[in-house]
């Protein structure tokens, strides 16, 4: 069955080193792609949302051949797709749809994208609106909004585009784009999101200058292949980061750890609460900061408020802080983050739902929750909603709450942790 079940745990103790990052590993899938000679991608999460990226891209004609330790890719430059055969399916990956749009609408062929149920039902219009602008020519399911996507590539044109809010996926689709276009992109976000496609395409051969929130890349240059190292992915580490500061007498220490300042806003917020956390043997790979990171409980956690400045470093970790403001004394609220309606799931219902059942105390907005603090939390039959990160954290709540907690749809992990629960095993006692 397509079930777990959780029980308390008196502390987590010890090392060990999360899945590679996934979004740092799509990126590297699509860049050595549109890249002239063999890429090498180490330490590749071979989860499924990335997985997903790979097979996209074998469809559109790209070799890409899997090693024991990584991935090896024979890209075929800017220009050298090929129209697909049949409809390429994105499974669950919003990154995989929203950032190929961007790239078929610049290959003068006809494609069309889907994928499963959850992504079908997940905003496009954010990402046809500016491509449209930039020339391509794209339709939607339901007036533009839902996918399927079907796109005939044409010759784009340099744009200067004002996103409306703060998305990597959204950006990064428009500078790939922008590599088609004759002359320079501007893309101006409001806040900034995550950067890796900023940090890794210069290694690529792309131009890109990145002035506060402005983001430029001139088009017309061809792309040639390299090496990336993927790190340790944070959102994976923030799971047993928070684990570890809510269950007992916890020490550990996560190795490798990527510490992007654009996605580590949930540190921030720990140390705010008053978490102990430490940084060390902080390094650079492949153009991404990285650390190792040891977490210990007993502190007492108190109440913040998260305001929507603070919502793109850690938009994935929403579901997580939502299980540590449970144990924080007083009310968190945490606003702004009306995007989370339109992940995997509903993540602000999901999380209030799931959580209301384990005994918190919670107030649901449109943008966002009000949780009030310290909740004795008790067992009970969760939801994950086909939702990974919705899976993960109630995992966690799990471990602090009195008698047992079943979790449905625990399948969804693979998304992109294979393996999260037979780390909680090793470590847990």
């Amino acid at each position: 069955m397509d079930r777990i079940e959780i029980n308390r745990a008196k502390w987590f103790k010890g090392e060990f080193s999360p899945t590679p990052d996934k979004s740092i590993s799509h990126r590297a899938i699509i860049f050595s792609s549109l890249s002239e000679g063999k890429s090498v991608i180490q330490n590749f999460l071979k989860a499924e949302d990335p997985i997903s990226t790979v097979n996209a891209f074998r469809v559109l004609g790209v070799d890409i051949d899997d090693k024991a330790d990584g991935v090896i890719v024979s890209g075929c430059g800017i220009h050298g797709l090929k129209e697909p055969h049949n409809v390429i399916d994105c499974g669950n990956s919003g990154t995989t749809i929203r950032m190929l749009s961007g790239v078929l609408s610049g290959n003068l062929f006809f494609s069309v994208l889907t994928g499963d149920k959850s992504l079908r039902g997940r905003p496009m219009a954010r990402v046809v609106t500016p491509l449209r602008q930039m020339g391509a020519q794209i339709m939607a399911r339901a007036d533009d909004r839902y996918p399927p996507l079907a796109i005939r590539g044409r010759k784009l044109k340099p744009i200067r585009y004002d996103m409306p809010f703060a998305s990597a996926q959204v950006k990064s689709a428009i500078i790939l784009a922008g590599l088609y276009a004759d002359g320079t992109t501007e893309i101006r976000e409001p806040a900034r999101s995550r950067d890796h496609t900023e940090r890794m395409l210069p290694a690529f051969g792309a131009e890109i200058t990145v002035d506060g929130l402005s983001v430029r890349v001139r088009g017309g240059k061809e792309l040639r292949g390299t090496e990336v190292y993927v790190p340790g992915d944070f959102s994976s580490a923030a799971f047993f980061i928070v684990g570890a500061l809510l269950i007992g007498d916890s020490d550990i220490t996560i190795k490798g750890v990527g510490i992007n300042p654009t996605r580590t806003g949930l540190l921030d917020a720990l140390k705010e609460m008053g978490a102990t956390i430490e940084i060390d043997n902080i390094r650079t790979l492949s153009g991404e900061p990285v650390a190792d990171i040891n977490c210990k409980g007993g502190a007492e956690l108190t109440a913040i408020a998260i305001t929507k400045e603070k919502i793109p470093a850690l938009i994935d970790e929403f579901p997580i802080l939502c299980v540590a403001a449970t144990q924080a004394k007083g009310t968190t609220t945490i606003r702004g983050a009306e995007e989370l309606r339109v992940k995997e799931s509903d993540r602000i219902r999901s999380m209030a739902t799931e959580l209301r059942k384990m005994g918190a105390e919670i107030e649901e907005f449109e943008d966002g929750l009000s949780i009030r603090g310290r909740s004795e939390l008790k067992g009970a039959f969760i939801e994950s909603y086909g939702d990974h990160r919705i899976a993960m954290a109630t995992a966690m709540a799990g471990l602090i709450a009195d008698g047992t907690t079943t979790i449905n749809g625990v399948s969804a992990v693979n998304i992109s942790f294979p393996g999260f629960f037979e780390i909680i095993r090793r470590l847990a006692s």
